[in-house]
């Protein structure tokens, strides 16, 4: 069963986003431009660019992904959230990186087949978090992890990473 729970959040939340949204707005707009009508080798920079923030974020995806299920002890999905507060790996240098590695994917997709309609949707799903994660999502971490939270959300950024990871000067419980 926790196999499936897992799934099915991953298949929902970045599934939906990264795949099955991009696909419907590529179908529908017939918008790909690989190489964004750069002549010669030039095309070959926004493929290679796009492919570079495809690899980064999902390595970014599956790693939050890993600490949430083995640290956590739950899912991404708010309707099951993990049950300790994740605050290693990319989580000691930015307090967003699951969102970041999204992204990450939502803008090579978009370099990588030269789709401005797909740039349209980055920056959509961009704009939603920024308000979502501030307005909702924070105040419930607060809300389940209390003191432990703040001290983390105090010291650590919520989009451009720190340099040097953070450490907690207590772990969470």
């Amino acid at each position: 069963m926790g196999a499936l729970r897992h799934a099915l959040a991953i298949c929902l939340l970045p599934g939906t986003v990264v795949v099955l949204v991009p696909a419907l707005i590529i179908r529908a707009a017939d918008s790909v431009s690989i190489g964004w009508g750069l002549p010669g080798a030039l095309a070959a920079l926004p493929v290679a660019f796009g492919a570079a923030l495809l690899v980064t974020g999902g390595v970014l995806v599956v790693w939050t992904i890993t600490l949430f299920v083995r640290v956590g002890r739950g899912t991404l999905a708010p309707w099951d959230p993990t049950s300790t507060l994740v605050v290693q790996g990319p989580y000691r240098h930015v307090r967003n990186p699951m969102i970041s590695g999204v992204l990450f994917l939502l803008l090579g997709e978009s370099v990588l087949l030269g789709s401005w309609p797909l740039l349209a949707w980055f920056a959509v799903v961009a704009a939603v978090n920024a308000a979502y994660l501030p307005l909702v999502e924070e105040p419930g971490l607060v809300g389940r992890y209390g003191d432990d939270y703040e001290r983390y959300r105090d010291a650590v950024p919520r989009w451009l990473p720190r340099l040097r990871a953070w450490e907690a000067a207590q772990p969470p419980p």
